[in-house]
């Protein structure tokens, strides 16, 4: 018998991502909320997918930006399609403002390292 020690267990290939500090996760979750604001769900969900276990702050506002992003991104197709009865116009023009509303006071929020969420939200992602 040898005296040499056992060789080591194999590494995993997987390594799992390091958490994020509290004034990045408050950076981050501004950044997704103010994203929305000009591109739609598209911020959110790539936020939510890479950002979802760095952190549980930023894991709750990317979730919930996620879902508020969706149903508005619904309204608007709906108001779209309904552009042809004329109260599309009225729904478009609405949901653009709230969607500019409300991802200001979620940003504001989220910076201050609050919890915030969306009203007329329906949920999609937990």
């Amino acid at each position: 018998m040898s005296d040499l020690p056992p060789p080591p267990p194999p590494q995993s290939p997987y390594q799992p991502s390091p958490q994020l500090s509290p004034s990045d996760e408050k950076l981050w979750a501004t950044l997704v909320h103010i994203g929305g604001i000009f591109f739609g769900f598209i911020p959110a969900l790539i936020g939510y997918l890479v950002l979802k276990d760095r952190g549980p702050f930023v894991r709750a506002h990317t979730a919930t930006a996620l879902n508020f992003q969706i149903t508005m991104t619904i309204a608007m197709i709906v108001g779209t399609i309904l552009i042809f009865v004329l109260i599309g116009i009225v729904i478009v023009i609405a949901v653009a403002v709230i969607v500019v509303v409300f991802s200001i006071i979620a940003a504001v929020k989220a910076n201050q390292g609050q919890p915030y969420t969306y009203p007329l939200s329906i949920k999609f992602v937990s």
